[in-house]
């Protein structure tokens, strides 16, 4: 008989967050699958359980995810932890979870920390509709057209950002959104410095700027929804913007700044309109 394969939420700062039901689960299963075993190692020991480790991480998943696989067909139990939070929310995991289902093998979620649940719940924004983008491209160009996506979202948007980035990101955002538009910024949360700011994309750069110690940790940034926007209006701008001379991306860039218009949706209408 197949084992099972337990994905298991830790704590995202302090450990007295860890479950119960957590702990009886680390403890009874035969390995614990984790992204970093010295990391996962100390929490472990700060919670007296003595169970062996092995790493699962983006550079090792296809094999170490097989021979876990092979563990369970054995009728051995898997623990899959992160470094923090629940398992597979921007992190490795999802190769073995989908292996495991594709085998018959049972797969049992033990629930826990979210720092997206944690931040959406204190941060003051609409969450009974969000989107989760995970972590911002690291480079400026990759930055602006994946956040270009979120122009006109319509409801709750969260993402994470490390701290060596969190200053150039701040800044992309004031670039690429309304200043108006509400932004949050949660940071080590459940810690010892924990802080959740309200904010606006206009006045995020500047209250980052003020305290050296606000760009410490790790952060998950709640941008809220875009204004409103009326759905004619923008194509008399782009028209004119077009027989000024300028190119069509140039034009489609102008005018989503501007209006709020999808820059994909105007830059299609300039090409269709060359075509007519």
């Amino acid at each position: 008989m197949s084992g099972t394969l337990y994905i298991v939420a830790t704590p995202i700062g302090n450990l007295d967050d860890i479950g119960r039901r957590a702990l009886a689960t680390l403890q009874a299963a035969d390995i614990i699958a984790c992204e970093d075993t010295r990391h996962s190692r100390r929490l472990l020991d700060a919670c007296a359980i003595d169970r062996p480790l092995t790493a699962l991480h983006q550079h090792n998943e296809r094999g170490a995810a097989e021979a876990l696989i092979r563990r369970l067909h054995a009728g051995e139990n898997v623990a899959l932890v992160s470094d923090a939070g629940t398992p597979l929310v921007s992190d490795p995991g999802a190769l073995l979870t989908r292996l495991a289902h594709a085998a018959g093998i049972r797969v049992c979620p033990i629930p826990g920390a979210s720092s997206v649940i944690v931040a959406l719940s204190a941060g003051g924004l609409p969450a009974d509709r969000f989107t989760f983008a995970g972590f911002i491209p690291a480079k400026a160009g990759e930055r602006q057209r994946f956040l270009d996506d979120y122009r006109t979202a319509t409801h709750t948007t969260i993402f994470f950002e490390a701290p060596h980035r969190i200053a150039d990101t701040l800044a992309a955002m004031a670039d690429a959104f309304d200043s108006a538009r509400p932004l949050v910024i949660a940071r080590e949360l459940s810690k010892q410095f924990e802080q959740i700011a309200s904010l606006t994309v206009a006045t995020a750069p500047a209250w980052l700027a003020a305290d050296a110690n606000r760009a410490r940790g790790e952060f998950v940034l709640l941008l809220g929804a875009a204004a409103a926007q009326p759905n004619a209006g923008w194509q008399a701008l782009a028209d004119d913007l077009r027989d000024a001379g300028l190119a069509a991306k140039t034009t489609a860039a102008l005018v989503a700044k501007h209006t709020g218009a999808n820059k994909k949706a105007v830059y299609q209408y300039l090409l269709d309109r060359a075509d007519g």
